[in-house]
């Protein structure tokens, strides 16, 4: 039988909180990150045997992967991240997180250990993107390296504890034939649309949050020829677009003392000026 959420919750804490307390983070910097990983799974193995925790082999496979996740990852969250079915990750406090697949939103039996422990992962993925959240500046969007859209609110503005919201993005984008066999499109309406495109007609894409913009986005997208220069301008780089010519812009928000706020006006001017066959 596998650990139970409860007594594993609290055995990775206390290994995890003695572990910080007797290693040096620094000597590790540079190290490739599988040689890191078999580096921890050692300290950990020997930090469970020295306290003679009564575990089996399971058990102690989902300790050490939950000590790698804490020490290099995203804590509890990071197996939620290699799902490649969890389209959203909404964490409501630390004892209250939800997930959506395939459009429906369910609760998930996840945890973290309290505030504080929810507020170094947020800490950990805004600094990642050379962003910084706290009082002064409680509400943060970032990306992670894969290009999930992040957002996280604290208190004063989040009454009851700190909340993240993770988007999550396919891996491999979606291809016109996806939407026709989901019956998103009739395959009149997508020749339309591709003909739309090809034409250079300029089309708004609207809807409310999670109705699929960005993915249709995505699709007809690549009915543009790959010999066109594009330029993308977003408030968090979300578009996969599988063409050669692509260049990216984002825009920024301000800092902390109000200054060097990059709007997406701003960004439109400036893509004039760079020569773009398309603006998206």
């Amino acid at each position: 039988m596998p650990v139970s959420t409860r007594r594993f919750d609290q055995i990775r804490s206390q290994i995890h909180r003695e572990m910080l307390t007797e290693l040096d983070l620094r000597k590790f910097e540079g190290i490739p990150l599988e040689v890191l990983k078999r580096e921890l799974q050692t300290m950990a193995e020997r930090f469970i045997s020295a306290r003679n925790v009564p575990v089996n082999e399971t058990e102690l496979r989902q300790i050490v992967q939950g000590i790698q996740n804490e020490m290099l990852g995203l804590g509890p969250i990071e197996p939620l991240l290699s799902d490649a079915s969890v389209s959203d990750i909404l964490v409501n406090g630390p004892h209250q997180i939800y997930i959506e697949r395939r459009g429906r939103i369910e609760p998930s039996l996840i945890r973290f250990d309290d505030d504080t422990h929810l507020m170094r992962v947020i800490e950990r993925i805004v600094s990642r993107v050379g962003r910084r959240i706290d009082e002064t500046t409680p509400m943060v969007d970032a990306r992670l390296p894969d290009g999930s859209r992040v957002n996280a609110v604290i208190p004063p503005l989040a009454i009851d504890g700190p909340q993240l919201s993770i988007r999550r993005f396919s891996v491999v984008p979606y291809a016109l034939a996806n939407l026709l066999e989901f019956e998103t499109l009739t395959a009149d309406m997508a020749e339309f649309i591709q003909g739309l495109v090809k034409a250079r007609v300029n089309l708004v894409v609207s809807g409310g949050t999670g109705s699929g913009k960005t993915t249709f986005l995505n699709v007809i997208s690549a009915s543009i020829p790959d010999d066109e220069r594009i330029v993308t301008i977003e408030d968090a780089a979300e578009l996969q677009l599988q063409q050669r010519h692509v260049v990216r812009m984002e825009s920024r928000p301000p800092n902390i003392e109000g200054k060097g706020e990059i709007t997406q006006r701003a960004l439109l001017r400036n893509s004039l000026r760079m020569r773009p066959d398309r603006i998206r």
